[in-house]
């Protein structure tokens, strides 16, 4: 097999973690929305793929749940049934998080023994499998933030677990690109694309997908449930009352989620920019259709999140809303990949 091929399928091995990688952050929104993420107050790396399973093992996983804050001051009648259906969901998350660790594993010490790694590309995968054990890691400390006095998972440790998986999606997703599309460069005729644009939407959108992650730890989209005004105002009041002045930016809500509608807003300007400038220099159809489904993208995000907060969060549309941004940010990935070596 030459050299090529070969690159190729470690490229598609690449997609598929990231497919799935996708997939562990939708169930990780789904997960918080329904406030099962707090269900599970053991952290066991090796034993925790087993569920319970049978009538005793469930009350005592219960029994331990009931221990701690969020049974005593949120679910203090809920039922055994009623815990069975939280707890899956944050079983089936920490499953797919183990279930990755293992789908990435294996392929690489396969591809690493047959000689089809060189050393550039192994230590780049050494990094993804180590930033993965990190994540696992962060994701159990934002748990252990619940489990205190306050049930209430840290916003500033719920952003960071999301922002390191975005890092390592982007990352795979980056390296597969590179090698999928290795030795076949796009031509642009000596044409100019906006390529620093682009690499700041890209950025941009990023720093959203955190500021998502705000709104989401605080529960900012429970208020000011109307579009395009908060509560009557452009700004709404109580904006700035936090002291320090930086702490409105993270704490306060009507601050946090006026700021992720402006980040929003700015996006809806900027990449229809992009797209004005890029679709009449991109001679490429395959990269031109990647630029129309940028802006596609956008408009299908945007109207996600106005319906999602109009609706004050339903879980399917707040999680279709994360997915969204996802998608949005993979195609500005993908795009930015192939235009920045031009």
């Amino acid at each position: 097999m030459n050299e090529t091929k070969q690159k190729q399928i470690v490229a598609i091995w690449l997609l598929l973690c990231c497919a799935i990688i996708f997939a562990m952050m939708v169930l990780g929104a789904v997960t918080r929305l329904t406030g099962s993420g707090l269900s599970m107050v053991q952290w066991e790396p090796i034993m925790g793929i087993v569920p319970p399973l049978s009538q005793t093992e469930w009350e005592e996983v219960f029994r331990l749940y009931q221990q701690f804050p969020e049974y005593k001051l949120k679910n203090l009648h809920m039922s055994l049934e009623e815990f069975k259906a939280i707890f899956w969901f944050e079983y089936s998350h920490r499953v797919l998080g183990r279930f990755i660790g293992v789908m990435f594993l294996v392929p690489f010490l396969y591809f690493l023994f047959r000689g089809w790694l060189n050393r550039p590309l192994t230590l780049k995968l050494a990094g993804m499998f180590v930033l993965g054990g990190l994540q696992g890691l962060m994701g159990w400390y934002m748990v252990k933030s619940g489990l205190v006095d306050d049930p209430h998972v840290s916003q500033y440790r719920l952003t960071a677990h999301l922002g390191l998986a975005v890092i390592i999606y982007a990352y795979i997703f980056w390296v597969a690109i590179d090698l999928l599309y290795a030795g076949s460069p796009a031509k642009l005729d000596g044409k100019t694309v906006p390529v620093r644009l682009l690499l700041f939407i890209c950025g941009f959108i990023f720093l959203t997908l955190l500021s998502g992650g705000f709104v989401a730890g605080t529960k900012a989209g429970f208020t000011f449930n109307t579009f395009p005004l908060m509560a009557g105002r452009f700004y709404p009041e109580g904006m700035y009352v936090l002291e320090p002045f930086w702490r409105n930016w993270f704490e306060n809500i009507a601050t946090i989620q006026f700021n992720h509608r402006l980040m929003a807003t700015l996006l809806f300007f900027l990449v229809p920019l992009f797209w004005w400038r890029a679709v009449r220099t991109v001679p490429s159809s395959g990269l031109r259709a990647g630029v129309h489904l940028l802006l596609l993208a956008l408009a299908v995000q945007v109207t996600l999140g106005i319906f999602t907060l109009l609706q004050s969060v339903p879980v399917s549309l707040a999680a279709a809303h994360q997915a969204g941004g996802l998608i949005l940010f993979t195609v500005a990935l993908y795009l930015s990949n192939r235009l920045i070596k031009l």
